[in-house]
């Protein structure tokens, strides 16, 4: 399928890879000039939302409940979490309880196998920074785990290990399936579901094949299942890019810009034809440029012209977030068009497991919002 590129020139993307730090902060705090009035609203609105999440939470359904049940300090059940998260990119039950066992019967953690290391810190509970009142300098989820298991000994441990998995799996992974996921959703009408696929990441041909019959089934499955509601309420799918290409990197630029584009193409206009939102998923910081290249030949096809439903995850977090939004902005008055925009975590090149990488069943998961 060709891509038709007969439209207006679209801006081009620029920005430092990484600008120094003194520069974003001083520029971050002339916008964030405020008065009293302003903070004071913020302030209100957020223990407004605070309360009401503490208020809807039942039964198993906040990390407040599995710390209560396991008496464990926060520090100890954080630690817990990084490491159930780190399971959960593993595609099997199974596999992750033979994980389970073997990362908590080594017991040396420092001296385990090469990848326990990038197992654990891909886990964005501590690479986000959110821990640091938390934390001590230091002190690791290996280190912390370690001393749990001396102290409460291996099957509680494991016991609570598997918990806080069944816990995070609870909130942000809605199926094996995607009618599974759809089935689960269903339930929480309240709430925009934007579903997409662990498990990503061609590494052949036959990969990104697979994973495009994915897509295109999940976007047939969740257009069934959309509702009456129109644009921008409508639900819709999160596609990665890297898993549609065997070679998604900068030094074959030229291999993907010709053969990625049509299939990005044929995705969207299925989605388009259920009017669903269909959204390119956010990469690795160094895959930034090659991505909304990618965009910009996709878009640019005039079979897009009034429909606002393709949009772009944005690292929130990346340096170059602003130039992107700038970005986006401009193709967006080039083609008379809106487009969705979502913020995200940034990821700036964590390693996936390769059990993630290489799964060949996807597991749904999603992004949600309230209506």
């Amino acid at each position: 399928m060709a891509v038709n590129t007969a439209v207006a020139d679209l801006p081009l993307f620029g920005a430092p890879y990484a600008g120094p730090d003194e520069a974003f902060a001083a520029g971050f705090l002339r916008l964030l000039e405020r008065g009293p009035d302003a903070e004071n609203r913020v302030t209100a609105r957020a223990s407004d939302l605070v309360e009401a999440i503490r208020a809807r939470t039942t039964g198993l359904g906040g990390v407040e409940d599995f710390l209560h049940a396991y008496a464990l300090s926060t520090k100890e059940g954080l630690a817990l979490m990084v490491l159930a998260e780190a399971l959960l990119r593993v595609p099997d039950a199974a596999t992750a309880d033979r994980l389970i066992e073997d990362k908590l019967a080594a017991g040396d953690w420092d001296k385990h196998d090469g990848h326990s290391g990038a197992l654990l810190v891909s886990a964005s509970a501590w690479t986000l920074g959110i821990t640091t009142r938390i934390i001590h300098p230091g002190e690791t989820p290996e280190g912390i785990i370690d001393s749990l298991i001396k102290r409460l000994g291996l099957p509680a441990v494991r016991a609570a290990t598997r918990q806080a998995m069944r816990l995070l799996g609870s909130h942000f992974v809605l199926g094996q399936t995607i009618d599974e996921a759809l089935s689960r959703a269903a339930a929480h009408d309240d709430y925009l579901y934007s579903f997409d696929m662990l498990g990503e990441g061609a590494r052949t041909a036959d990969d990104a094949e697979r994973y495009f019959d994915a897509y295109a089934k999940a976007i047939a499955a969740i257009g069934k299942k959309a509702g009456k509601a129109g644009l921008p309420s409508r639900p819709g799918i999160s596609v990665k890019l890297s898993a549609l290409h065997p070679r998604y990197e900068a030094v074959s630029e030229d291999r993907v810009l010709r053969e990625l584009p049509p299939k990005v193409l044929e995705l969207a206009r299925m989605a388009r034809r259920s009017e669903l939102n269909f959204t390119i998923d956010a990469e690795e910081a160094d895959r930034l440029e090659l991505s909304l290249d990618v965009i910009a030949a996709a878009v640019r096809d005039p079979s897009f012209a009034g429909w606002s439903g393709f949009g772009l995850a944005i690292q929130a977090y990346q340096k170059r977030a602003g130039a992107v939004i700038d970005w986006i902005d401009g193709v967006a008055d080039a083609l008379g068009r809106r487009f969705m925009v979502r913020l995200v975590k940034a990821r700036t090149g964590t390693p996936r497991s390769s059990a993630r990488r290489n799964a060949v069943l996807p597991t749904i998961r999603c992004s949600r919002a309230s209506r």
